[in-house]
């Protein structure tokens, strides 16, 4: 799950200890979270800074969770189409689990998969919140 860490860092997680993923309004980001178990872990990818790449580790703590932001006139996020009864936009509930000692970036992802293990690495994608392979997530634990 990607964010800027000048809007949502890892730092904010682990002071926070649980946040819920709100905001995401892109239908296939969506439909991955809902996707998503209780008890997943999630890598935390900073975007859109010097070096983007994966700083933690969270855990989902609860699912299809109604994003509130959607309702609120004076978010973003808000989305005139979303009914109360028939929400558009779910997200999940994480815990902080850890905050890697070294960035792992971007570059170093992209020289250790390929685009079918990690959709980061692919050319073009912007998703914020993307599945991993089994394998690669793996590999990407033993690099922290």
């Amino acid at each position: 799950m990607k964010s800027e860490p000048d809007v949502y860092s890892i730092a904010n997680l682990k002071f926070d200890k649980f946040s819920i993923w709100d905001g995401v309004r892109n239908y296939q980001a969506r439909n991955f979270m809902r996707e998503m178990s209780l008890g997943d872990l999630v890598f935390f990818y900073h975007s859109n800074t010097k070096v983007p790449g994966i700083v933690g580790l969270m855990r989902v703590v609860d699912i299809h969770v109604t994003d509130p932001t959607q309702f609120d006139l004076n978010s973003e996020y808000y989305d005139a189409k979303s009914a109360f009864d028939a929400p558009r936009w779910q997200t999940v509930k994480v815990e902080f689990v850890e905050e890697f000692a070294k960035l792992i970036s971007l570059d170093e992802l992209k020289q250790k998969f390929s685009a079918d293990e990690i959709l980061v690495v692919r050319k073009g994608n912007r998703l914020s919140v993307m599945p991993i392979s089994e394998g690669a997530v793996e590999k990407i634990l033993k690099m922290r």
